[in-house]
């Protein structure tokens, strides 16, 4: 419901700045001061800026694909866009009331002109820059130590070597294309251990491009101990406005079909629950901590976790969200890889992201345990990244 309490304030933001580009585009050229030309500029910005309430009303259909993607990409434009003009009216004020001399130009209609092309060059620089980045997937290397023995270690050249991905978002903007770079890249690392930390889906199961090609693709992945994932906040069936959700009086769930999505796919599904790996190591899958999902009310604590396994094995867990990190580590947890910060996706964000979390992306020692965030390979909402990067985190994890 906070989508439409800030409809307002979105409008009301969205008419102050084309107000601003009406007014720069007059100052550039008399071809925009006839109404015939202001009315096509109107008309052409509230298209973008409406593309995601169009597509929320639309049928599941090609048409609603491509206005979800429209409002996507204008989502992360009017971030830079109301950053930078924001940025040029406080610098505009401050060289009003300052004693500087020679303004003139400045406050001409020729500095407007001027002023008004180079926001329009940071703008468009940002967002296509962002769109670039997104798209690209790099690898991040770790190296973690446990201390205590693990067999396997000695098969796989005394390290254990865990391919970490997260926020898939699979939907909009990420699509089957995406996927098969993805498992290419995983692939050529031979891991010996993948893992999902969460946020698998988009929230709309109708929203993936093919789903069975999706799985057949997924499927692909090799690893040698296989593929192991845990559900994220995203990974439910819910509607989404401009990335806020809506309440219900129900309980909100995965979509069945995402389930069998993943076991077609080969991608074991752990809903707070161990499994052995050889007699040597536990990978532990926890339920989402705002939404832990179909048949569970209320997750497991991390002393829970560890109660009934065997604590001189070592001991992962796939935790979507980064959370309670001390209390894993006194609990005997050695390895805790997380996903959902995407730390922060878009500049200025990652710095407040950094606020917000002990651990918001990267490595992180806790007492005995190492905790590892990914910035995620998805995006959610803008398929931009800026200050960020679509990751994937090869762990090197080395045991006594």
């Amino acid at each position: 419901m906070l989508a439409v309490y800030l409809s307002p304030l979105y409008a009301a933001w969205n008419i102050l700045q084309l107000i601003w580009i009406l007014r720069w585009m007059q100052n550039c050229s008399g071809f925009f001061r006839s109404n015939g030309a202001r009315t096509v500029v109107v008309l052409i910005y509230a298209f973008f800026a409406v593309s995601m309430l169009i597509a929320f009303f639309l049928p599941p259909s090609q048409l609603q694909r491509w206005m979800k993607v429209i409002g996507n990409y204008w989502l992360g434009t009017l971030l830079y866009m109301t950053l930078t003009i924001g940025a040029a009216l406080v610098i505009r004020f401050l060289m009003l009331i300052l004693p500087l001399k020679n303004k003139g130009f400045l406050f001409s209609r020729r500095g407007f002109a001027v002023s008004g092309a180079v926001c329009l060059l940071i703008i468009v620089g940002l967002s296509i820059w962002g769109i670039i980045n997104a798209r690209t997937i790099r690898i991040t290397r770790y190296t973690a130590s446990v201390n205590k023995e693990c067999s396997l270690s000695q098969a796989t050249g005394g390290t254990l070597r865990i391919a970490l991905i997260a926020d898939l978002h699979l939907g909009y903007n990420i699509s089957n294309g995406s996927m098969r770079k993805m498992v290419e890249k995983l692939n050529e690392e031979a891991p010996d251990l993948v893992v999902i930390a969460g946020d698998i889906f988009d929230n709309e199961y109708e929203a993936l491009e093919d789903p069975e090609e999706l799985a057949q693709i997924l499927s692909g992945i090799r690893s040698k101990y296989g593929v192991f994932a845990c559900y994220g906040n995203h990974d439910i069936q819910e509607p989404i406005l401009a990335g806020f959700t809506f309440g219900s009086k129900t309980k909100k769930m995965s979509d069945p079909r995402m389930d069998e999505l993943l076991e077609k796919a080969g991608i074991r599904l752990l809903r707070d629950e161990a499994v052995l790996i050889e007699d040597a190591f536990y990978v532990y899958g926890r339920p989402d901590y705002e939404r832990p999902g179909r048949g569970i009310d209320q997750r497991k604590t991390p002393e829970e976790i560890t109660a009934g396994l065997d604590q001189t094995k070592p001991i992962i867990v796939i935790d979507h969200q980064p959370r309670e990190l001390k209390e894993l580590a006194d609990a005997g947890v050695d390895i805790d890889l997380c996903g959902h910060t995407h730390d922060g996706q878009m500049f200025p964000a990652n710095l407040l992201v950094s606020m917000m979390w002990e651990n918001s992306c990267g490595m992180l020692k806790k007492g005995n345990m190492t905790n590892i965030v990914t910035s995620g390979l998805g995006v959610f909402g803008p398929f931009m990244r800026v200050g960020t990067k679509s990751e994937i985190c090869m762990i090197d994890v080395n045991f006594r």
